[in-house]
């Protein structure tokens, strides 16, 4: 992301006159961390997979408060930019799209982080806007789709800070985790996301994503430059990445530049930056997986 002149921009959260004590991030802080487009430019192979069958099953989350360790309320959800992006390179190579949140509620959204100018991302969201709105709750699908004939090829968990509100403590996550692990589908996240991944290790001994190397958002950031220049009300609950390590899994990445990294098949991103990148990378991974499948 490029930062914008905003020199004269206050540093101060916003308030989010829905809720007491809670704020969106800086005007400072939005002209930093959000360009007016992304580096999306087409996907590479559209139509790449015509099968009809398999699709990606997004989990989005359905609360937008996260409490800061200060009592105040950051005003988040997930990101645009990290949710459409990948969704729109696997919807264009050909993959079904189901989305699904652990309540059944819609989809919060940090809006505030939409790119103005994008009008690519702008079209994805109106296309999905009504699955967004109507997601299917996470348990039904659990129950009734997660079976070894399942046509889920893949669980997509969306980053922005919302991804720190109830997923990691979620035993319907901790399902879908277990049951992509077991029938060898994959797993794609991003940023905060990956905060997610903490539920697989619920009441175990050891979670089944340790070793795993993976890209998170910085906790450096969390813990330095976002609280300095108002992008979140406070301190941080708990980090992503410090408690990921707790579980033994192995961070490969200390700042936010766009990485992005597979091992096995789980494929992470460690922020906006790496939303286009890590969208490409699961649309080829899953289209040469099915050409496998199918031979």
């Amino acid at each position: 992301m490029t930062p914008h002149d905003t020199a004269d921009d206050s540093t101060e959260p916003t308030p989010d006159r829905a809720e007491r004590d809670a704020f969106f991030p800086s005007p400072y802080s939005l002209g930093q961390y959000v360009p007016p487009r992304t580096d999306f430019t087409g996907v590479d192979q559209p139509d790449g997979y015509t099968g009809g069958r398999w699709k990606v099953l997004v989990i989005g989350v359905d609360e937008r408060y996260l409490p800061m360790q200060n009592g105040r309320l950051f005003s988040t959800g997930n990101h645009p930019v990290e949710t459409l992006l990948p969704m729109m390179h696997l919807h264009r190579t050909g993959f079904g799209i189901d989305v699904a949140t652990v309540s059944g509620n819609p989809v919060k959204f940090e809006h505030w982080a939409m790119p103005a100018d994008d009008d690519a991302v702008h079209k994805a969201y109106d296309t999905f806007a009504p699955r967004f709105r109507d997601p299917l709750k996470l348990a039904d699908v659990v129950e009734q789709g997660l079976g070894p004939d399942s046509d889920y090829l893949a669980v997509f968990i969306p980053g922005g800070h919302g991804a720190m509100v109830g997923l990691a403590e979620s035993d319907d996550v901790r399902a879908v985790l277990d049951r992509a692990l077991a029938l060898d589908r994959f797993v794609i996240t991003l940023c905060h996301g990956p905060a997610a991944l903490v539920a697989a290790g619920r009441h175990r001994d050891r979670s089944p994503f340790e070793g795993y190397r993976m890209c998170v958002f910085p906790d450096a950031l969390d813990t330095g430059a976002n609280l300095d220049i108002g992008y979140i009300p406070g301190p941080m609950p708990w980090l992503a990445a410090a408690r990921l390590r707790e579980e033994g899994v192995v961070v490969t990445n200390e700042d936010m530049a766009g990485h992005v990294l597979r091992d096995r098949r789980l494929l992470t991103g460690d922020s906006p930056l790496a939303a286009n990148e890590l969208g490409r990378l699961a649309a080829s991974a899953l289209l040469e997986d099915v050409r496998e499948r199918d031979r």
